[in-house]
Parts: C-alpha cells; sequence; structure tokens
C-alpha cells in the first residue's frame, strides 16, 4: 500500500523517562520497518522532555513546548515518572497539559487476553478477553480544580473538585457508543459511576448515559457502581465489551483490566481528539518502571501496540494491522517473552522479533 500524500507524516517522539527510553526507540525502530515494506515515510522529532529536562530546567518541557507539538500529525509518548520527583510535578508538568490542550477528551485503553498469554484469573482462557476502556480523558477528578487553605500549617485543609459538564459527559459517552457499533464485539456499553455516594457530577453522569443510550437501540447496556465494577471485571471479564468511565474510575479499572488480561507491559492507550483540530498522542500504559529501567527487561509490546493505535488513526490501517498481528504472532508462539510474562528476553530481542516478522 503507499499513501495518497507523499508528505511523510510528522510524529513527536516523546521518550520521557524510565523506561520509556528503551522503549520508544524501540518502537520507532519498528515503525521505520513498517514504513519500509507500506512505503509511508515518517518524520520523527526528538523531544527530550522529562524528569531529566526538570533537573536541569525546573520544567518538564519548555514554555513553548506546546507549540512545538501543535503541527505534528500524531505524538508517541514513552512514560513520565522519576521516584526524585513528585508525581504531581511530573503529571501536572507535561502529561496533562498536552491532553488538555489538544482537547485529547478520550483515553482508549483495549484490554486483550491474546493467544498464548495466560491470566492470573484461573477460569479465564486465552483469548476470551477483548474489552477497551473509554476513559474521560480531560475533566472529571482531575480537573485540577482547587487548594490549599493554611498551607504546611497543622490547621492545613486542601479542596479538591471535580468538574462535570455535559458537553464533556456526553461527548465522551457518545464516542464510547460509537466504537461498540464499530467493534466486531458483544455490542455492548457498560457505564461506570458512583453516582449513589457522588450526587451531583456523578448523576449528571447517569442522566446522560441514559439520553445517549436511548439513541442506540442496537446496542445492549448496563450501569455498574465503580466498586461492584471492580467485582465483575474480576469475576466475569468476558462480558464487557466498551467500558466508559470518568477520568479517575477509567484510570483505576483499566490498570485491573490490563493485570487481567496477563501483564501491564501488553497494554496500550490513545489519547484522541476525535475531531483531529489537534494532534492525538498515544503511550503505552505502564509507566516509567524505574525499577527495571536501563535493565533491558522492558516489555515494548504496549508501546508497539499504541504504535498500531497510532497507525490506525493516521489511516494506515493495512500498516496498522500488520503490528498488531505480528505482536499476536509472537505472543501466540511464546518463544519471545519478558520478564512480566514469565520469561527471559530482553526489549532488544523482543523488538528484532517483531521487525523480522513484519
Amino acid at each position: 500500500m503507499k499513501q495518497d500524500d507523499p508528505k511523510p507524516f510528522s510524529i513527536a517522539v516523546i521518550p520521557g523517562d524510565g523506561i520509556g527510553r528503551e522503549v520508544v526507540p524501540a518502537a520507532v525502530t519498528v515503525l521505520e520497518r513498517i514504513g519500509k515494506r507500506f512505503g509511508v515515510e515518517f518524520d520523527f522529532r526528538n523531544f527530550d522532555w522529562g524528569s531529566d529536562y526538570y533537573f536541569q530546567h525546573g520544567v518538564m518541557m519548555p514554555p513553548d513546548g506546546l507549540d512545538s507539538l501543535r503541527g505534528a500529525d500524531a505524538i508517541l509518548l514513552g512514560a513520565i515518572g522519576h521516584p526524585k520527583i513528585q508525581d504531581n510535578i511530573t503529571l501536572n508538568g507535561l502529561l496533562l497539559p498536552i491532553r488538555r490542550a489538544f482537547d485529547q477528551y478520550v483515553n482508549v485503553r483495549p484490554a486483550i487476553l491474546y493467544s498464548g498469554v495466560s491470566s492470573p484469573l484461573r477460569s479465564v482462557e486465552s483469548g476470551s478477553v477483548d474489552m477497551v476502556v473509554v476513559r474521560e480523558n480531560t475533566e472529571g477528578e482531575y480537573a485540577q480544580v482547587g487548594g490549599f487553605v493554611h498551607h504546611h500549617d497543622s490547621k492545613e485543609v486542601a479542596v479538591q473538585t471535580s468538574i462535570f459538564t455535559r458537553q464533556g459527559v456526553e461527548r465522551v459517552i457518545r464516542f464510547a457508543f460509537e466504537l461498540a457499533v464499530k467493534r466486531n464485539g458483544k455490542k455492548r456499553v457498560t457505564s461506570i459511576t458512583k453516582s449513589n455516594a457522588q450526587a451531583f457530577g456523578m448523576v449528571l453522569w447517569d442522566r446522560v448515559f441514559a439520553e445517549v443510550k436511548s439513541q442506540y437501540p442496537q446496542i445492549e447496556t448496563e450501569s455498574l457502581l465503580v466498586d461492584a465494577a471492580t467485582i465483575h471485571f474480576v469475576m466475569r471479564p468476558q462480558s464487557f465489551d466498551v467500558v466508559v468511565a470518568s477520568n479517575l474510575f477509567g484510570d483505576i479499572l483499566s490498570d485491573l483490566s490490563a493485570a487481567i488480561t496477563g501483564s501491564i507491559g501488553l497494554a496500550p492507550s490513545a489519547n484522541l481528539d476525535p475531531t483531529r483540530r489537534f494532534p492525538s498522542m498515544f503511550e503505552p500504559v505502564h509507566g516509567s518502571a524505574p525499577d527495571i529501567a536501563g535493565r533491558g527487561k522492558a516489555n515494548p509490546l504496549a508501546t508497539f501496540l499504541s504504535a498500531a493505535m497510532m497507525l490506525e488513526h493516521l489511516g494506515l490501517s493495512d500498516p496498522s494491522r500488520a503490528l498488531d498481528n505480528a505482536v499476536r504472532r509472537l505472543l501466540n508462539e511464546g518463544r519471545w517473552r519478558t520478564p512480566d510474562l514469565g520469561g527471559n528476553s530482553t526489549t532488544q530481542e523482543v523488538t528484532r522479533a517483531i521487525v523480522e516478522s513484519i
């Protein structure tokens, strides 16, 4: 397949911290191989932002960082986080500003129990789980509205306010239904709230969900409280198709779904602006994992799967499918496995195997 427009796709590459500096270069190597096979050109633009940049400059990225990213077709991010920097600094200094500035209001996190991979749940068979958590990504519990009174005093008060707007809730719920229509799944959308205890924002969410679902009579629905959802994720993960949740609940449940499906090292994600006004960002869920950084133990497959999602978003369906299939074959064959999957293969060995498979 040749792309119609010979102009290279501009990819902003932010390896970030920890194992991000290992898995992102590996993904670039894989994408270069994809480009050669399918006649697609990529213009990779590297940005050295993250914790090392913070130690040098006191900020996670330069003041014009967002402007530097604005013209990219997509952003590939590795991981953000360092044990010597508080997470609120790293998160609010880089990741959240990108999501908000580019209105990446949908976070898509697939969780698939691939053939050849074992779940920690003894009753769950390989290939039986294929769900995706759609997480509201720009408001909700992570809106960063609030503050301190009597800061660092014995009488200190912290106020943290969640923000739920009808527009924000409706657009992410509608995205979830549209995704359920397109997927070859169970045609089911599950909404997660805690409206029995959070009687405003979550009640608005429930009300909007009821309004939107009435417009999709072909889609089966259910609504779960988040505490009940954790139980059902463990007891019947095979029953879920598309799960839609607020920023906080989606964040937590997508980590649980990754564990159920074998390893967080297999969990990709996409931060999407579905309107395509701004670049979308693609990143593995696993974080910077400083305990194994630099040791060649990092599983690069989540980043490769994130890159496959990026290719699909860019309209490169055949290259996306080729990369996804290469990952599936490697997992099914079981020869190359990083430590998180019970093996002793290195990041480089897995990368080389994927490149040779494409």
